[in-house]
């Protein structure tokens, strides 16, 4: 096979985008999709594989800012945009393209590159682990309500036009970035995805719908949801289609709940992705009529072993020595001193004796404290070598609260 791989040119992009969706079903996007995805694409930090005058191979990637624990914004690259054509598969496409763009990301100092994968086996070998994980809730309204905490009734609500209320809701985002690992910070351009309402994305409900939560006149949270009337023999049994709910305060998030459990000939609720540890287990009446799942969404890969492990804060002391395992970027390789608290860490090569051994992959999926190293030496996949330094390395390595992805990309 003679191919040829390179960055993408703009006045390619139709059909090296035309390539990706053939590659997922080949379901066109709607124009608005298109539009935006057009807009963002990074053409410079994007790639194709080329055999001949056919695009065999895309990838991409976004510059981005991603909160770790302790609240700091890191550089990272959000790899996206990935498809090989079926008639290239097996070739060694993929493995190219892996390996040019992380290369890429070393050498414009990007300590961490991050993914959502169609297939979760695909990018193990690539040195991502699993590092969020999402809940996806099927709600039944009918037979759980919403015990609600003091103040909620103080927190007034109304309808607001989608486009009209993007920026108080942007501005909830925003404040909300810092409080968990692994939310984006949104560069110019990024406030237009949730606005995103293609009809063929609504499963035959509404367009979408938004309702502030206010507090003397101020937007503490929101909500933005799909409403899809259905009736049976019994009567209306209708569904609500959550897109996304923010909130400033406990009071506020409840008020936000309160009011989909509330609306009129709907009985159940379909939540998509929410953090593993959120609140709304806490307020319902009945977690068992709420149709829990759980499922893996963000993959991080460390780039620089080093620098991403300086760039975070530990929960509580943490001084050990990791001996890392990385045979597709051999620069992370070998011994790595991490020292950290509240305040700070660094993370320098060493010649000392190791603590604990753990390869690139599973440091990705412990490094924004979601999956304990524990649970990962409970696996077999870090080994212990000095008595103690799991259990101090996996505790400090933890985070609360738990991280979360609110968005793909």
């Amino acid at each position: 096979m003679t191919t040829e791989l390179r960055v993408l040119r703009r006045e390619e992009w139709d059909q090296w985008y035309g390539k990706l969706e053939l590659a997922f079903g080949g379901v066109p996007e709607s124009p608005a999709e298109r539009k935006l995805w057009n807009e963002l694409t990074e053409c410079e930090r994007s790639i194709g594989v080329w055999d001949g005058g056919e695009c065999v191979g895309t990838a991409g990637a976004f510059s981005f800012r991603v909160s770790v624990p302790g609240g700091s914004l890191v550089p990272a690259a959000g790899v996206t945009m990935v498809s090989v054509a079926a008639t290239h598969r097996r070739r060694g496409v993929l493995t190219s393209m892996m390996r040019r763009q992380l290369d890429d990301v070393r050498e414009l100092g990007e300590p961490l590159a991050l993914l959502t994968a169609s297939e979760p086996e695909i990018y193990g070998r690539f040195g991502y682990g699993i590092a969020t994980h999402q809940l996806s809730l099927d709600i039944d309204t009918v037979r759980a309500r919403i015990t609600a905490p003091p103040g909620t009734d103080d927190v007034r609500l109304r309808f607001a036009p989608v486009a009209e209320s993007a920026e108080a809701c942007e501005a909830v985002y925003r404040s909300r970035i810092g409080s968990r690992p692994g939310m984006l910070a949104h560069t110019p351009g990024w406030e237009r995805l949730p606005l995103l309402d293609p009809p063929a994305d609504r499963e035959g409900a509404s367009a979408m719908q938004c309702v502030l939560a206010e507090r003397d006149g101020d937007v503490v949270g929101y909500v933005r949801f799909h409403n899809k009337p259905e009736w049976d023999a019994s009567g209306p049994n209708g569904s609500l289609l959550l897109r996304d709910v923010e909130a400033l305060d406990p009071a506020a998030y409840a008020a936000l709940w309160r009011f989909l459990f509330g609306i009129d000939l709907t009985s159940r609720i379909r939540v998509r992705n929410r953090p593993v540890d959120d609140p709304l287990l806490h307020l319902v009446t009945d977690v068992r009529r709420c149709g829990v799942r759980v499922r893996d969404s963000l993959h991080a890969r460390l780039v620089d072993v080093g620098a991403a492990l300086a760039a975070r804060t530990y929960r509580t002391p943490v001084d050990v020595v990791l001996e890392v395992e990385d045979a597709f970027c051999p620069w992370n390789e070998g011994r790595w001193r991490l020292s950290g608290d509240t305040k700070g860490a660094s993370c320098e090569r060493t010649a000392g004796p190791a603590d604990l051994a753990v390869s690139v992959r599973d440091l990705g999926a412990a490094y924004l404290g979601g999956v304990t190293l524990s649970s990962l030496a409970g696996a077999g996949r870090v080994h212990e070598l000095r008595g103690g330094a799991l259990a101090e390395a996996s505790t400090a390595f933890a985070s609360d609260p738990a991280p979360w992805l609110p968005h793909g990309f």
